[in-house]
């Protein structure tokens, strides 16, 4: 992709930073009238999908899981030479990197809540999709110029995922960058870092905590301006010890390969919404908007640019807290709270009192109990017989049982009958296809 494209496009979207919140709310019902008109008329699979509510408010319109989306997706899509089956193969083909159709970018989620999903983008939408996740670089402050400044980036290496794609786009004779596989050994990443000397980091949570214990310790000696973190929940205690390692703050950008960023971090540290290319909806486990303070257990994603493969109303089941008020940087998009996890993160127990429902316990417990552990990072996982606890980089294992003793007594403070609690060191955290080390891993029913 021209680089000089999609930094016109980027600064076109930047425009929106201007706008008065009446004139964002404007423009999203311009735009969500046009690509309702748009599905109406392209898109079997709307057509009968909002059948009768051609007229209904957007919060009457039906809810798109990925379930629905992937079960229709032939008849959603609006390229009716498409199918589903011919977009499997080319993803599980060696030629992945490539162009499905000899046109569109095909992507695919490695299915960490439970679905798989597969995601087309025509020319003109993947030149946006680079030109919006190119933006919070410039919300953190990163100019590119002369000496032209080298990124790393950690993440998926795999051909079909959205940061494989995502870095071989953009990486350029203006912007050179380092593309590693989260999933490298410690010291393959300490080496390669050390020879590359990065200005920019852009990390996974879980691999950043890891490489700023490296750094503190001596190993690692790079020296970035900038860093920034997306994919995964970003820990306070991560932050810290990034603070500590470099004197830098963290940019955290929270996004998905269907709409990125959905948030990201100002200069003043707040997380906003990115609302101009799509309407973003905080509901509850009903449907229904949260107001400001209250977790919402989901997202519902109106995507204004994506005509190959609309997503009006599609649910992704990740927990925020959106806020009040409005911030010093005068951007119209609306603030959020920090990403609390996915409601596949909350796990359920049985009742230590014997009822009948079960006993949820939210990620933010095993946050609060694990983060002030000197360890490199956490997991949790829910077993048949209780939980194990794995700690990377644990400087004094002696700690474990006193560690599964306080988990236990805090987890049985709450109502639920726990089981057994194994809290062990490891050499390395378990993680899915895409490198992500997931903090949380909930027993699926």
């Amino acid at each position: 992709m021209n680089p000089l494209r999609v930094i016109w496009r980027r600064r076109s979207l930047e425009k929106s930073c201007r706008w008065t919140r009446t004139e964002l709310q404007q423009q999203q019902t311009r735009r969500l009238a046009e690509l309702r008109r748009f599905v109406m008329a392209r898109s079997p699979f709307y057509q009968q999908f909002h059948r009768g509510l051609e007229n209904a408010p957007l919060d009457a319109l039906p809810v798109l899981t990925k379930a629905t989306m992937m079960e229709h997706f032939d008849e959603l899509v609006t390229d009716r030479t498409v199918r589903l089956a011919d977009a499997d193969a080319f993803l599980r083909s060696d030629r992945a990197d490539g162009l499905f159709h000899d046109r569109y970018v095909a992507l695919s989620t490695s299915g960490s809540t439970g679905r798989r999903g597969v995601f087309l983008f025509d020319p003109d939408e993947w030149l946006t999709s680079l030109a919006m996740i190119s933006r919070p670089m410039g919300w953190a402050g990163l100019r590119v110029r002369l000496p032209r400044p080298r990124l790393a980036m950690i993440a998926s290496t795999t051909p079909w995922h959205y940061s494989t794609r995502v870095t071989a786009s953009l990486s350029t004779p203006l912007l050179p960058t380092l593309h590693l596989d989260a999933a490298d050994s410690p010291d393959t990443m300490v080496r390669r870092l050390n020879e590359w000397r990065p200005d920019v980091l852009t990390v996974y949570p879980s691999v950043l905590k890891q490489l700023a214990d490296d750094q503190i310790a001596g190993r690692l000696r790079i020296s970035p301006r900038t860093i920034a973190t997306s994919a995964e929940v970003l820990p306070d205690d991560t932050r810290r010890r990034v603070t500590q390692a470099w004197n830098v703050r963290v940019f955290d950008t929270y996004g998905a390969t269907e709409y990125a960023p959905i948030a990201a971090e100002c200069e003043y540290g707040r997380k906003h919404l990115v609302e101009d290319e799509a309407i973003v909806e905080v509901v509850d486990e009903h449907g229904r908007p949260v107001g400001a303070g209250e977790r919402g257990d989901r997202l519902l994603l109106t995507v204004f640019d994506r005509r190959t493969q609309p997503l009006i109303r599609y649910e992704i089941s990740d927990m925020v807290r959106p806020l009040d008020g409005a911030c010093e940087c005068r951007r119209p998009f609306r603030l959020i709270e920090s990403i609390e996890g996915r409601i596949e993160e909350v796990m359920q127990f049985p009742s230590r009192n014997g009822g009948t429902e079960p006993v949820s316990i939210h990620p933010n417990v095993f946050h609060q109990l694990l983060e002030t552990v000197a360890a490199a990072g956490w997991q949790v996982r829910q077993d048949d017989d209780g939980l194990s606890v794995s700690l990377i980089g644990l400087q004094d294992p002696s700690v474990c049982p006193s560690i599964a003793a306080e988990m236990q007594r805090a987890l049985e403070a709450q109502g639920a009958r726990i089981g057994t609690i194994r809290v062990s060191p490891v050499d390395a955290l378990e993680r899915g296809r895409t490198g992500k080390a997931p903090l949380i891993l909930a027993k699926r029913a």
